[in-house]
């Protein structure tokens, strides 16, 4: 009796799949059911420190380790891919209330009441933003503050860093003397900083604006809008944001700069102190000004 040989190609083709074989085989079946239930259990942080702990102790099967991890990764990706594009418009938003205020009487009767929203949707290319925001203080049967505010922005990424933006927005604010305010801005902008602790981007664009004065005058500008925006999460509880935006047109400025505070009190609950500064060049009704306002609120996501 012959023995049958075996084609040199197929023992080839067949050394990786026997290499890997071996290498599994070197991960014990305690470390690999520590991983496989990590995994099962599908929170990444737990994922990291299982996977860290077991190539420490494991080093001889880092690669096969690795190898898990980045498969869960790969197949978390398409399921969340798979999910928003098949989502309709209408799902997938998520968002945040806050609101804060204050009451007094006695010899003197005041009324102030600050509240904003904001719904968010991110797609694997498209993410768009809906806002709104009110601010009002009323003393002694005299309204010092009334703002209203409500905003329209969807953004494009064509790279991982690089995006364009579109802005539609209203505002009305009595105390600069306008009773409406339209402005509409398209552009480009750049994600200067990308990390867990620290994100940071800014943006261009032309912008036009359209306002309605208290006194029925109306005027139409041209002019460049930029904006930035920062967070940094400087403890899993506390983070610091900053938010500016300006506008820049032949004889008007306009800048808007919120700092602020967030400390988390549970999962969806936050308490948060924001400074803000709004400076407007003179206008019809309104010479050179800057405002400020500070606000403590609660704010809650969903």
């Amino acid at each position: 009796m012959h023995a049958r040989l075996i084609p040199l190609s197929l023992l080839i083709a067949a050394l990786p799949a026997a290499a890997q074989a071996a290498e599994s085989a070197l991960l014990p079946p305690a470390v690999r059911e520590m991983m496989e239930a990590a995994i099962a259990n599908g929170n990444e942080t737990d994922i990291a420190t299982v996977s860290k702990i077991a190539k420490q102790t494991n080093p001889a099967s880092a690669d096969e380790i690795q190898r898990m991890v980045n498969s869960w990764k790969e197949r978390t990706k398409a399921t969340h891919d798979t999910v928003i594009r098949e989502a309709r418009f209408n799902e997938l938003w998520t968002g945040r209330v806050e609101a804060g205020g204050f009451r007094s009487t006695g010899s003197t009767s005041e009324l102030g009441i600050s509240a904003s929203a904001t719904a968010t949707r991110a797609g694997l290319q498209w993410s768009h933003k809906l806002t709104a925001a009110a601010d009002y203080r009323r003393a002694n049967g005299v309204t010092s503050r009334e703002r209203y505010f409500a905003g329209y922005e969807p953004r494009y990424e064509f790279d991982p860093r690089g995006f364009a933006y579109g802005l539609a927005q209203f505002e009305r604010d009595t105390s600069i003397g306008y009773d409406e305010r339209y402005t509409a801005s398209v552009g480009v902008g750049y994600k200067l900083i990308v990390s867990k602790p620290v994100d940071l981007s800014a943006d261009i664009g032309p912008s036009v604006r359209h306002a309605k004065y208290m006194i029925g005058d109306r005027e139409t500008k041209l002019g460049v809008r930029g904006s930035m925006a920062l967070a940094w999460r400087a403890t899993p509880t506390v983070t610091f944001k900053q938010t500016a935006s300006g506008y820049a047109e032949s004889d008007v400025y306009t800048l808007n700069a919120l700092s602020s505070v967030e400390t988390k009190v549970s999962t969806r609950l936050s308490a948060a102190f924001s400074y803000n500064i709004q400076y407007e060049s003179e206008t019809l009704l309104t010479t050179r000004d800057l405002d400020t306002l500070s606000r403590l609120t609660l704010t809650y996501d969903f």
